[in-house]
């Protein structure tokens, strides 16, 4: 006979994955490139010397995150629409910034993507047909299940890939053979390395825009489930802190596997997803090489899938309030929405198809640029509106959001002068 604290204990575990939903979303859209690409990079070209700046980054970007989450539970708005009600023009500059960042971003994670992909597949095949299969996949699964497949689907990933990477990262530590580092280590923080620092930064731990897709997500799950602004918060601040915690161990692995091994990655989609698998599987034992590789396509199938959808639905949503449509047609919008982000990213992808890193670059350095104005406009809705108390930032959140602005802002005029004044 089953023991009733155990039942109760059950009860409880599936109440609260229950109540998980908008913040697991971004966990799943923000644990992508940044981390698998960016944090891994760091790690291995610096070792641990870049673990104080990534934790920087997520720590100075919170506030602008959340107040997607604050401004929705109080309101029952999204973001979008708070930016209407400051005024049309907030509402197009956030709409032509995030058409330009849909498909740059989407593209990129899709040709990431169908590059892990085609290691599972036993024999060669073009990277433009594992991204037709990829991209294939991810319309069904919108179109077929829609918020409430993906939801499920996100939770699903975002588990595996936790518990596989902490497993990773422990085998990693535990037969780290201590190679030794640079007598004389290259120090990141020189001007000669600020693209560097500027492309490690741009996704970390996602673009800012992702706060305007968690506040869309968030409205609808509060349509049909009791949502609290402690229920929303603790969504938010777990999903946040995991963000946090996976960059972490990505630069870990990095630091743990390739620093100081002298080996240069691979600028092609399939060869950099092939010797980064290899040269991790090789370190910590070929009975992790499939563990490995799956943990990396999760990893970037499931930021490709919400991507998808999360951006669609923001653009249908922003389209629908600059024209006075009704909600119906605003509904009905974002299948056409998703089918030309579908079709724009795939023109993007076969003109980069030999190029991942340089087009992750490309969509990182693009995040960075953008990111200070997204930041600002969530940072003047919060001053502007009156939260719920259980919602409304306290003194350290105003604080950091202050210096968070300073930060990007003046991060944003330190790389302008750097590429086109230097």
């Amino acid at each position: 006979m089953s023991n009733p604290a155990e039942l109760s204990l059950f009860a409880r575990c599936g109440a609260l994955l229950k109540l998980l939903g908008p913040g697991v979303l971004m966990a799943t859209a923000a644990v992508g490139g940044s981390h698998l690409v960016a944090s891994t990079q760091a790690g291995a070209k610096f070792g641990w010397q870049l673990a104080l700046l990534i934790l920087l980054v997520n720590v100075l970007k919170y506030p602008f995150f959340r107040a997607g989450v604050s401004y929705t539970i109080s309101t029952k708005q999204t973001l979008q629409q708070g930016y209407l009600g400051m005024g049309k023009r907030y509402l197009a500059l956030a709409l032509a910034l995030n058409m330009v960042a849909s498909v740059v971003n989407a593209a990129a994670l899709l040709l990431f993507a169908a590059s892990l992909l085609s290691y599972f597949i036993p024999f060669d095949i073009a990277i433009t047909m594992s991204a037709a299969i990829v991209l294939g996949l991810i319309l069904l699964i919108l179109l077929a299940g829609h918020f409430e497949g993906l939801d499920n689907i996100a939770k699903a990933i975002m588990g595996v890939l936790i518990v596989a990477t902490i497993a990773v990262f422990i085998v990693a530590l535990s037969n780290h053979s201590g190679v030794e580092a640079p007598l004389n280590p290259p120090s990141p923080y020189t001007l000669a390395t600020l693209g560097f620092l500027v492309v490690t930064m741009g996704w970390m731990p996602a673009p800012i825009e992702i706060s305007s897709i968690t506040s869309l997500w968030l409205k609808r799950q509060c349509a049909s489930k009791a949502v609290t602004p402690k229920t929303a918060l603790f969504d938010f601040n777990l999903g946040y802190c995991v963000t946090a915690l996976l960059a972490l161990l990505f630069l870990g692995l990095g630091a743990l596997i390739l620093y100081g091994s002298g080996v240069e990655l691979s600028s092609s989609g399939i060869g950099f997803s092939h010797q980064l698998i290899s040269m991790y599987s090789s370190t910590i034992g070929q009975w992790a090489h499939w563990l490995i590789a799956l943990v990396a396509f999760l990893c970037i199938f499931g930021s490709a899938l919400t991507v998808y959808d999360g951006y669609a639905r923001v653009v249908a949503e922003a389209i629908s309030l600059l024209t006075s449509k009704e909600k119906a047609a605003r509904n009905a919008l974002v299948t056409p929405v998703l089918l030309a982000m579908a079709v724009l990213s795939f023109v993007i992808v076969l003109f980069f198809k030999s190029a991942l890193l340089a087009m992750l670059g490309f969509a990182m350095t693009l995040a960075f640029v953008t990111t200070p104005m997204f930041a600002w406009l969530n940072h003047r809705l919060v001053q502007k509106t009156v939260l719920h108390e259980d919602a409304s930032p306290n003194r350290l959140v105003r604080i950091l959001s202050y210096a968070g602005l300073v930060y990007l802002f003046g991060f944003l005029v330190v790389f302008i002068w750097w590429k086109w004044f230097n």
